[in-house]
C-alpha cells in the first residue's frame, strides 16, 4: 500500500513539475493528440512522414481549444509545418504542409479578397492585364521558348477510322528533347474547330477514354491533339521519370501546348482560327487553365474535375512555377477568368476538390463574367455522387459544350465507332 501511495504521489508530483513555467508545459505531441482525440470524439491518422516520435510541444495544453477541434489542430501542426485534413466520419488525417494545397475556408476567403479588388469591367481588365504579364513571367516561358530549336515535326502517316484519322507528331523542342503526340482529326471536308487536349495524371494519353473522347470530337468535326507530359510516356525515354516531379516539368508542358496550339494554327488549312479550344482533366485542367491565359488565340475552355480557389495542383508540373504568387496572388478561378467573356465549361464533382465548385467558384465565376453581361457563357456541370476521373458523364458533358460553342455535329456523336489504337501505334520515336 505504501509503495502504490509513493508511486501516486511521485507521478502527480512529475506531473506537477513537468507543467510548470519552467517547463514550458511541455508534453510529448504522441500524448497530447490521444488526448484531443478523447476530448473531442475523433480519430488521427498520421501520414507516413509525419513523425510523432520523441517530439515534445511547447505550451501544449495551451494550444487546445475546448471549443474548436480545428483551430486546436491548426496550433499544434503549424508549430511542426504539419496541416490536418478531415477524411470521412470521425477521422482526421495529419500531413506535412503542402504548399499547393489549403482548406476550403481559405479558398472562400481567397475569393472573397479578389473580389474586393474589382467591381467592374475596366477594374477587372486591368487585374486581369497584370495577371497575364506576371504568370508568363513567373512560369519564365519567353525564356523557354527562347532556348528552343522547333525542329521540323516528324509526323507518322495518316491512320484512317469511321469518321476520323490519327496522325503522330513530334516536335523537338529543346536539344535532345521532344514535344510527343497524336493529331485526332475530322474526315470532312471544310474548316474545324481545333481542340488542344493537356492530359492529367492518369495512365498515360493511350488510354482507351482519352482515345475515345478525342476521336469522339474528331467525328463530330473537330481536330484535336494530345501531348505527353514531360517524363512520362516517350517523353520518359529522354528524360527519366523523375524529371517529372521538377519545376522544368510546369514551364515544359505549358510550352508543349503553347507550340501546338501554335502549329496547327500556322500550318494546318483545315483549322478554323475562330473556333480554338482547350480541354483536360485533373493536371491537365491545369494546364488548359494556364494555356486559356497564355494564348489569346484560345475561344473556349474546359477544365474538367480540377478548378478550386483551395487547391493549385499537388505535382511540380502543375505548380512548380509560383505563378499563384503573381499580382500579389491568386489562385485557379482568377487565372481561369482571364478568358471571360469567352465560353467556358468547368465540370467538378462530389469526389474530390472540386466539390466546392457550384457554392463558391462558381458563383465567383459567373460574377466576372457577369460584367460582360455574359453569365450564360460560363456553365458547371457538376456530379455530387462522383469522384475523381473523365468518365462517361464527364465526356458528355465536354461533349454538348463543344458542339453547343463550335457546332460541331451531335448525330456523328457515337463512342462505340472509336478504333481503340495499341499504345505503340500511337508513339513516334520509342516504341
Amino acid at each position: 500500500m505504501r509503495k502504490l501511495l509513493f508511486a501516486v504521489l511521485m507521478s502527480v508530483s512529475s506531473f506537477a513539475m513537468a507543467q510548470t513555467f519552467e517547463t514550458r508545459y511541455e508534453r510529448p505531441v504522441h500524448d497530447l493528440m490521444q488526448d484531443v482525440a478523447r476530448r473531442f470524439g475523433v480519430k488521427f491518422k498520421f501520414d507516413a512522414n509525419v513523425d510523432t516520435v520523441g517530439k515534445r510541444l511547447a505550451y501544449a495544453d495551451f494550444r487546445v481549444r475546448p471549443y474548436s477541434l480545428e483551430m486546436t489542430l491548426d496550433n499544434i501542426c503549424k508549430h511542426y509545418d504539419w496541416n490536418w485534413w478531415k477524411q470521412s466520419g470521425n477521422l482526421y488525417k495529419i500531413k506535412r504542409y503542402e504548399y499547393p494545397r489549403r482548406h476550403e475556408q481559405e479558398g472562400k476567403m481567397m475569393l472573397d479578397y479578389l473580389s474586393s479588388l474589382y467591381s467592374d469591367k475596366s477594374q477587372w481588365e486591368a487585374r486581369r492585364d497584370t495577371l497575364r504579364r506576371e504568370v508568363r513571367q513567373r512560369l519564365e516561358l519567353d525564356q523557354f521558348l527562347d532556348s528552343c530549336v522547333l525542329g521540323k515535326p516528324l509526323l507518322s502517316k495518316i491512320r484512317k477510322h469511321d469518321g476520323y484519322t490519327t496522325q503522330n507528331i513530334c516536335i523537338e523542342l529543346t536539344p535532345g528533347q521532344h514535344l510527343f503526340g497524336t493529331i485526332y482529326a475530322s474526315t470532312k471536308k471544310g474548316k474545324h474547330a481545333l481542340i488542344v487536349c493537356p492530359d492529367g495524371h492518369w495512365p498515360l494519353r493511350y488510354r482507351k477514354d482519352e482515345q475515345q473522347r478525342l476521336g469522339t470530337l474528331a467525328r463530330m468535326g473537330a481536330v484535336c491533339v494530345d501531348f505527353d507530359l514531360y517524363g512520362w510516356g516517350e517523353s520518359e525515354k529522354e528524360v527519366g521519370a523523375k524529371a517529372h516531379h521538377t519545376s522544368r516539368a510546369h514551364v515544359y508542358q505549358a510550352a508543349c501546348g503553347y507550340v501546338l496550339l501554335d502549329y496547327m494554327l500556322k500550318n494546318r488549312k483545315d483549322i478554323d482560327t475562330l473556333r480554338v479550344g482547350v480541354m483536360g482533366g485533373s493536371g491537365g485542367g491545369t494546364h488548359t487553365v494556364l494555356l486559356s491565359l497564355l494564348d489569346n488565340r484560345v475561344t473556349a475552355s474546359a477544365p474538367v474535375v480540377h478548378l478550386a480557389s483551395h487547391f493549385d495542383g499537388g505535382c511540380p508540373c502543375e505548380s512548380g512555377k509560383p505563378v499563384q504568387l503573381a499580382a500579389g496572388g491568386t489562385c485557379e478561378p482568377e487565372l481561369a477568368a482571364v478568358i471571360a467573356p469567352k465560353p467556358m465549361l468547368v465540370v467538378s464533382d462530389g469526389g474530390d476538390w472540386t466539390s466546392s465548385v457550384p457554392t463558391l467558384e462558381f458563383p465567383y465565376l459567373q460574377r466576372i463574367y457577369g460584367f460582360y453581361g455574359a453569365k450564360d457563357k460560363v456553365r458547371n456541370i457538376h456530379l455530387p455522387k462522383q469522384r475523381h476521373d473523365f468518365n462517361r458523364d464527364k465526356r458528355q458533358a465536354v461533349y454538348d459544350f463543344f458542339i453547343d460553342v463550335f457546332g460541331l455535329d451531335r448525330s456523328m456523336l457515337d463512342e462505340d465507332k472509336i478504333t481503340i489504337e495499341p499504345d505503340e501505334a500511337l508513339k513516334s520515336l520509342y516504341k
